[in-house]
């Protein structure tokens, strides 16, 4: 086997041994967000999910899917997605507040400005 084979060999074998100790870990934990550090938007948003609405877009608590799997792991359905309007843009934005269980109830609300690239759950 020549030196550079080998080498590569290497880099792979490495880079499967890490991948499979990343995964293996799970989800990276994630941040929480006092309501008052949420913009303005956000908590209108938050105050119209614990009212049962109404809300200004027909997308509204609509299932999210979890599809990153950055949530916690749930049967599909048991996330809501909200969106949270952000000024100057004109269409949904990215900015969205997905709630678990029941939303009018629930006591698991998450935020995310980015489009589901990250999220900080609400505390409340």
């Amino acid at each position: 086997m020549s030196a550079k084979l080998l080498k590569n060999w290497l880099i792979f074998l490495a880079a499967l041994w890490f991948s499979c100790v990343v995964l293996a870990k799970g989800p990276l934990p994630l941040g929480q967000i006092a309501i008052a550090d949420l913009p303005a938007e956000a908590r209108q948003t938050l105050a119209l999910i614990k009212n049962g609405g109404p809300f200004p877009y027909s997308k509204d608590g609509a299932i999210f899917g979890n599809y990153e799997r950055i949530l916690p792991k749930r049967k599909r359905g048991y996330y809501r997605e909200f969106t949270v309007k952000t000024p100057g843009v004109r269409n949904r934005g990215a900015r969205r507040i997905v709630s678990g269980g029941e939303p009018l109830s629930s006591d698991e609300y998450y935020y995310t400005d980015d489009h589901y690239a990250t999220f900080k759950r609400i505390r409340e």
